[in-house]
């Protein structure tokens, strides 16, 4: 890791606020182990200096797992991503790091989220209506810090989630769902209000989330509430 890159920060808050089941040495790279916790906690990275003939202890490890062949490329790891590339890796998934001050957030509006742990049934039924199940929930509790599940409610209706977990003083969100009846209504901007909050009460005085390049619709409401890319990352895959 660059410490000087803007995006080091993000890591450093997104790898203690979403952790792996377990992280395995395999040379010189460090492997996720996800248990169904997605990408983030399921890909290999460089732990130490590397050379092209290592990848295959990586896939190794990964192969022992059942996991896909998966690295994870931060701004960092230019020669490690041109390595992977020719080695038949595909980049997938470009996805932006973005930040804000907490105090840049208006408190949500009265009874519109509600944040709790542990997560009740109704913020695991919106998160399981877009794909955020079991092995995903099983991440959020691992988490030692910090953390909290904001309940959003629209029109005295449950309308979203998420999960925000404290890291130093970034409050970094993870699991943003809406329910698709409630979109384009506030809810996902009292949900991130309601995060912001929480997060300044806890000593936090950045909110944190990454967010994959494709969905515009949510980097349109990141950037309305002031919230700025500071860096990317990217996967690469073995296909």
């Amino acid at each position: 890791m660059t410490p000087a890159d803007p995006t080091a920060p993000f890591a450093a808050a997104m790898a203690a606020t979403w952790p792996p089941l377990a992280v395995h040495s395999a040379g010189p790279w460090a492997v996720g182990q996800g248990a169904g916790g997605g990408k983030r906690v399921s890909a290999a990275w460089a732990a130490r200096d590397w050379g092209a003939g290592d990848i295959a202890l990586a896939e190794a490890a990964q192969e022992a797992l059942g996991q896909d062949k998966l690295f994870v490329i931060w701004p960092w790891d230019a020669a490690l991503d041109a390595a992977l590339a020719a080695q038949g890796y595909a980049k997938i998934e470009p996805v932006l790091a973005y930040t804000a001050p907490v105090s840049a957030f208006a408190p949500p509006q009265r009874m519109t989220s509600f944040p709790h742990w542990p997560p009740l049934q109704i913020a695991k039924e919106i998160w399981a209506d877009g794909g955020i199940l079991g092995g995903r929930l099983a991440v959020m509790g691992r988490v030692s810090g910090p953390k909290t599940v904001v309940l959003g409610r629209t029109a005295d209706r449950p309308s979203g989630a998420a999960f925000v977990a404290l890291h130093g003083t970034t409050a970094m969100v993870h699991a943003v769902e809406v329910r698709e009846s409630q979109r384009r209504k506030g809810a996902g901007r009292q949900l991130l209000a309601a995060a912001a909050l929480w997060g300044a009460q806890q000593g936090a005085d950045r909110l944190a989330l990454a967010v994959t390049k494709a969905n515009t619709a949510a980097r349109a409401l990141y950037a309305s509430l002031g919230m700025q890319p500071v860096g990317e990352y990217h996967y690469r895959l073995k296909v």
